[in-house]
């Protein structure tokens, strides 16, 4: 018999819904619930892909004994990380201040009023390496429940004190300057791999948002060194088991230090970071490698993570069937030498076991092998290789495919919003232009109330329960931004200023400077969570230091500079300290530092070609965090184009920054110029 998470929209949630445990959602129906029958709570937190909350689930949440003991002694509760992550990061501090680490599952015991006292991730089934069983762990708590109440009080009672002493302030800083940036540059330049690309060891993650710095840097101040630390990681990540060289798009992660073994989960919002990387990487290097990657991980997301309703899907899950009904990291993607030659015939699967490093030992697990591409491209013949590629997908097509988190979460589609757009105009692809309007329509249309609240996720186009945090609102707006530089709608433009208010009055202290991850009016945990530092993803902080530096570029919006001046005090604090962490703060400086540039476009109409070929123009430019109006010479729908003429009755570009403008110019290659110095 189904149990409450049945009546959930997250898929992580109802993945749980036929366990035994009798789970509650987050709610305060369920602390209601744990005073009065006077129990702990037993938090779990995970996320539909995520490979060890399958194992946790099999092996201990679908056992009936430990399902018994559970729902006897235990208010449960479980939480989709991805659906609350104010939920997620406030109990992650805990267990990382605790434990040292963390990681999902995280497993967390509360009291009723919420507060943590004993914490874990991970729990096995029977004792193994030093780490009790699961079992162990929830006699130990019952007992000390039971018989050391005060003691759990107590040590409750200290954790909370010390997490709501945790309040992050830099908003009295001054903003980054030059001699920050350079720390920065010097810091990532000792953690770079020199021989394998990226930073630190295994587990290796994809870098974004710093190559994102080190492009703007390059841009910038013409450093080769932060050019060549982009490029190399580029290509290493690229010719990695990490990329999916069949179908393109990305993997989480890799688990080794040489990108070729990953941990195989598909995220949207990597590939939709990693995609505007490797074409902001294409229009400051011309490299054919980064424009293959950018189109082939665009395409991906529109193929496989697309929903029906517009929008797209939060992940492809790490596991699949093997092909005889079990599930296996992995299975879907990895290839031996036999399968090759079934699939090819001998000689072309030598070659492509020699093109994509398949060998009979293998790469991954039991003689398999994660298809890379170790060699340069030209030692072979690309029409054969395409060939040999074609013939591989369609053979990998007709294996069980990995299931997907169908979630449709507000930031990552912000994110995929703006790589799907930029992506389509520096390509000439207006199918990918299409596939980010039909994205944000969705956004507006369901995620957006009356007074233009951001919903964080929906599924199935029924909108979810829970607001937006400080990165979806964020997020959104950088993708609106994006998409109104690209098609010359002022509409998107104005949508990223509702959401962007919201910011300003919601989530900002108006006193410091500082922003929170959640608004005012949201929930109150045990602590109103903030982080400045990336993860996975842009910083809320940060990402909304981004967008509101642009806003302001585009409207001249003197509120939203100042909040992102503000903002990025915590940039010039950490930069020189943990670049890593707050690359996209770096990046989002180095537009700061820039200006941003402010360019106006106008021309009798926007499918004339000649203010097309300006408009492109500008869009390729590489000045750091410049934004793009487009429009006729009257048009209304940007106040940048406000006072622009026409020069000589042709279409005319306008390029500003600091209060400063160059004068108006006919020629594309003048504003090329203008644009790259």
């Amino acid at each position: 018999m189904p149990n409450r998470l049945a009546h959930e929209t997250s898929p992580y949630l109802l993945q749980h819904a036929d366990n035994p445990v009798d789970w509650w959602p987050w709610s305060a129906e369920a602390f209601e619930e744990a005073r009065k029958a006077n129990k702990p709570v037993l938090l779990s937190v995970g996320y539909s892909s995520c490979h060890w909350c399958h194992v946790m689930a099999h092996e201990s949440f679908e056992d009936q004994a430990t399902a018994d003991y559970l729902n006897e002694h235990f208010v449960s509760v479980k939480v989709d990380r991805e659906e609350r992550p104010d939920v997620d990061a406030v109990y992650m501090e805990a267990v990382q201040a605790a434990t040292g680490q963390g990681g999902w599952p995280m497993t967390v015991f509360l009291t009723p009023d919420a507060e943590p006292f004993y914490f874990g991730t991970y729990f096995p089934p029977a004792p193994r390496h030093g780490s009790p069983s699961f079992r162990q762990v929830l006699e130990g708590v019952r007992a000390a429940w039971a018989d050391r109440r005060d003691e759990v009080a107590e040590v409750a009672g200290k954790i909370v004190k010390d997490l709501s002493g945790r309040e992050i302030s830099y908003g009295d800083a001054h903003t980054p300057g030059e001699e920050e940036l350079a720390q920065a540059l010097l810091g990532l330049t000792r953690e770079y791999d020199p021989q394998r690309g990226g930073f630190g060891g295994a587990p290796k993650f994809p870098p974004s948002m710093v190559i994102e710095f080190l492009l703007r840097h390059h841009a910038r101040t013409g450093s080769e060194g932060a050019l060549q630390m982009a490029v190399d990681t580029c290509e290493r990540m690229a010719r990695g088991g990490i990329y999916d060289q069949l179908g393109g798009g990305f993997a989480r992660y890799s688990v080794d230090r040489e990108w070729v073994v990953p941990h195989f989960e598909k995220m949207l919002y990597d590939n939709a970071l990693l995609c505007r990387v490797y074409a902001h990487l294409w229009r400051s290097t011309g490299s054919e490698l980064a424009r293959r990657v950018a189109l082939e991980t665009a395409d991906f997301m529109v193929r496989e993570l697309r929903t029906n309703e517009g929008g797209f899907a939060s992940a492809l899950d790490a596991d699949s069937d093997d092909g005889t009904g079990k599930h296996v990291e992995g299975a879907y993607y990895v290839w031996t030498p036999q399968q090759l030659t079934d699939v090819l015939g001998e000689e072309d699967a030598r070659l492509a076991g020699h093109c994509f490093g398949v060998t009979e030992e293998g790469t991954f697990e039991h003689g398999q092998s994660v298809l890379q591409l170790p060699q340069q491209d030209v030692l072979f013949d690309a029409d054969k290789i395409a060939s040999i590629r074609e013939r591989l997908l369609r053979k990998r097509d007709e294996r069980p495919a990995p299931g997907r988190d169908d979630k449709i979460v507000a930031a990552w589609n912000g994110l995929a919003i703006a790589a799907l757009a930029e992506t389509g105009a520096y390509f000439d692809r207006p199918d990918l232009v299409e596939a980010a309007v039909g994205a944000a329509d969705l956004l507006v249309r369901l995620h957006l109330d009356e007074q233009a609240r951001l919903a964080r996720t929906s599924k199935d186009g029924q909108v979810g329960a829970h607001t937006g945090v400080l990165e979806d609102y964020a997020d959104v707006a950088e993708g609106f931004l994006a998409l109104a530089s690209v098609t010359g709608e002022g509409v998107w433009l104005e949508f990223a200023g509702f959401l962007l208010d919201h910011v300003l009055v919601r989530f900002v202290d108006a006193e410091t400077g500082s922003l929170y991850d959640t608004a005012a009016d949201a929930e109150k945990l045990i602590r109103r969570p903030q982080d400045p530092t990336d993860n996975a993803t842009p910083s809320g902080w940060t990402a909304a230091a981004g967008a509101l530096l642009s806003y302001a570029a585009q409207t001249g919006a003197e509120p939203h500079r100042t909040a992102a001046e503000r903002a990025l005090g915590v940039v010039k604090a950490l930069g020189p300290r943990v670049p890593r962490f707050i690359g996209w703060g770096l990046a989002v400086a180095e537009a700061l530092l820039d200006g941003p540039r402010e360019v106006a476009i106008v021309g009798p109409a926007l499918d004339d070609p000649a203010t097309k070929t300006l408009h492109r123009t500008a869009l390729l430019g590489s000045a750091p965090g410049a934004v793009v109006a487009v429009g006729a010479a009257e048009s209304d729908e940007f106040p940048l184009l406000a006072d622009r003429p026409l020069v000589g009755g042709e279409p005319t570009a306008y390029v500003c920054r600091n209060f400063t403008c160059d004068a108006p110019t006919t020629d594309p290659e003048r504003l090329r110029t203008a644009l790259s110095s």
